[in-house]
């Protein structure tokens, strides 16, 4: 009964008599029951809730529960739905389950079948989950982190290059762990290098070694995580951050699958996998000439964007009971737990800092708490107030893109519209111009006229 306590079903039905009964059965068997009253109010439910189930009626103004089901496949795979219906037909049995219904029970419905099909039901959802999800540490019930993890599950099959993308603190790290997890190169080494951590002239032999004596203080051979990773996958963090010089070497390594340590003169041939994660925009990098675009192909052979964590609400209080629960285990003590007006606040915040600010901010919770319910006005208290820009200023980012984009419209205006002549005004060669003109969806011939 106690894992049916934790068990939340979204229950949809569009007559009002028949959702409140059917509501009661379910919390008399001890689950938790959210109530729609259509196929869209269900979709809306499950953009902030956390659903193991949904029980559908088949027949509904608007959205039907066929139609309900195909939405739900698409944008939250692997979630079970048991379809009800007054007028069940061995048809329309064989059409829903074919198309991946559960299960299809026609009404009145029995208590014990649909006590057993729910059972069965939910045993099935946390098969899907633990393989998709908990293995690799990734917790999330979310239409979008669903789907992103769908597409890691494919490109993790394969073995080509992934550049993941995603704000700071959004678990880059982790979304690379379980693409190699789920590779064929599991069993092999995966090596993790935070590019921005390291000083500019330490990077290259972390990277690829050294051998005794190559400089001072180099008093061994050291293999580097290249090597160290040969037959598994490099992790490459905040690949944005890379020196450009070391950028070239990188390319050479990505292009014939040897490296050459620092002092040697030999190659090392390698088999491994390169990860690489950024924050930056490397687009942007590029046109600035901080970044290779030869590189940045190699690099993106294929491409994951993790969510930040206010565009997947639903995983905040999922998330939050996850880090509670785990500060317990490591702890050896009786878990603690948010009050529900707690677990509103936390989903009201908009976490700059992500997962890894909202992880903080419970470690924080959980050890300054002194009962064992977190409450609303202590939860509150913990969140940093967010502050807005000054007045009439906009943020940095949109200042340098306007400056940007202004600089370019003079520069062009005062060529005439040439862009060989204005590109070397700037400073720049001819290609990267282009692309800052491409960029701003400049046209130099439309500036040329303005200007007559």
């Amino acid at each position: 009964m106690s894992t049916q306590q934790h068990t939340k079903i979204l229950l949809v039905d569009d007559d009002p008599g028949v959702l409140q009964l059917l509501s009661m059965r379910l919390e008399a068997l001890a689950f938790e029951v959210i109530c729609a009253d259509s196929g869209d109010a269900a979709l809306s439910k499950l953009k902030s809730e956390c659903a193991n189930l949904v029980i559908s009626d088949l027949r509904m103004d608007g959205m039907d529960g066929i139609e309900l089901f195909e939405n739900i496949q698409t944008q939250y795979p692997g979630l079970p739905v048991i379809v009800l219906t007054a007028h069940g037909s061995i048809k329309e049995a064989v059409n829903a389950t074919q198309k991946g219904v559960f299960s299809f029970l026609t009404k009145p419905i029995d208590k014990d079948e649909l006590l057993s099909s729910i059972q069965q039901a939910l045993e099935l959802g946390s098969e899907n989950i633990s393989t998709q999800n908990v293995e690799n540490n990734i917790v999330t019930c979310s239409a979008n982190m669903q789907q992103l993890l769908e597409q890691a599950k494919l490109l993790a099959k394969s073995d080509i290059n992934i550049l993941i993308r995603g704000e700071s603190g959004t678990g880059k790290e982790l979304l690379a762990s379980a693409l190699q997890a789920a590779s064929s190169r599991a069993d092999q080494p995966f090596i993790a290098i935070n590019c921005s951590a390291i000083p500019p002239d330490l990077l290259e032999s972390e990277l690829f070694g050294h051998v005794k004596g190559a400089f001072t203080g180099a008093g061994r051979d050291n293999k580097g995580l290249f090597a160290s990773a040969d037959g598994g996958t490099v992790f490459l963090d905040e690949i944005g951050d890379m020196p450009a010089p070391l950028q070239v070497k990188l390319l050479r390594v990505l292009q014939e699958q040897k490296i050459r340590p620092v002092g040697s003169q030999q190659d090392i041939s390698i088999n491994v996998r390169v990860l690489s994660a950024t924050h930056q925009d490397l687009e942007d990098a590029i046109g600035d000439g901080r970044f290779r675009e030869d590189l940045y192909y190699r690099l993106n052979v294929a491409s994951l964007s993790l969510p930040p964590l206010r565009e997947r609400r639903a995983d905040i209080q999922l998330l939050a009971k996850h880090f509670l629960a785990n500060i317990a285990a490591r702890n050896n003590a009786t878990p603690k737990r948010f009050s529900p007006e707690a677990l509103c606040a936390l989903s009201a915040y908009d976490w700059p800092g992500n997962i890894r600010q909202l992880s903080n901010i419970v470690e924080q919770l959980a050890a300054l708490s002194p009962a064992a319910i977190i409450g609303e006005a202590q939860t509150i208290a913990a969140l940093p107030q967010t502050t807005s820009p000054a007045k009439g200023l906009p943020p940095l980012a949109e200042a340098r893109k306007q400056f940007e984009r202004d600089y370019l419209e003079q520069v062009l205006a005062s060529t005439k519209g040439n862009v060989t002549d204005a590109a070397r005004q700037a400073g720049r060669n001819r290609s990267d111009f282009h692309k800052l003109i491409k960029k701003h969806q400049l046209n130099p011939d439309a500036l040329r006229d303005a200007k007559k």
